[in-house]
């Protein structure tokens, strides 16, 4: 196995992880995520719920090769569509909790979804022209 490919099978790893945990989280924390979704938004909560669920199947999707490209821009999208929520928490004020009410947080947290979604494509192989079905 070449290091290329332990680094991106890690990164596979821990990206199928983070979603999985975060997703859950969304059922788990479910008023922390609702206080973030900007106000021009309808159903906060049932938004919540869904990109929780998205989530979770997006990092249980990377970690099967036959749905891993589909996941990784099923992801990439999530990422896109979640985005005017993290910019309403930077800008609006809205308190959720601990260090991620900090200003440091969102200094780091808003471009942070750029390379995420970079993160996501890389190790779920969708930027490569062809797959293989493993690694």
């Amino acid at each position: 196995m070449k290091s290329e490919s332990r680094l991106k099978l890690l990164a596979r790893l821990f990206t199928a992880l983070g979603f999985c945990v975060s997703g859950v989280g969304h059922f788990v924390i479910t008023d922390g995520f609702r206080k973030i979704v900007p106000p021009f938004l309808p159903a906060p909560t049932e938004l919540v719920y869904i990109s929780g669920v998205f989530e979770v199947l997006g990092g249980i999707g990377l970690l099967i090769p036959r749905t891993r490209r589909a996941a990784g821009w099923g992801l990439a999208a999530l990422l896109l569509a979640v985005y005017p929520a993290n910019i309403y928490h930077a800008v609006s004020g809205v308190k959720v909790g601990g260090i991620i009410d900090q200003p440091i947080y969102h200094v780091f947290r808003i471009p942070m979804q750029f390379f995420l979604i970079w993160e996501v494509l890389w190790c779920s192989r969708a930027l490569e022209k062809k797959a293989k079905l493993q690694d």
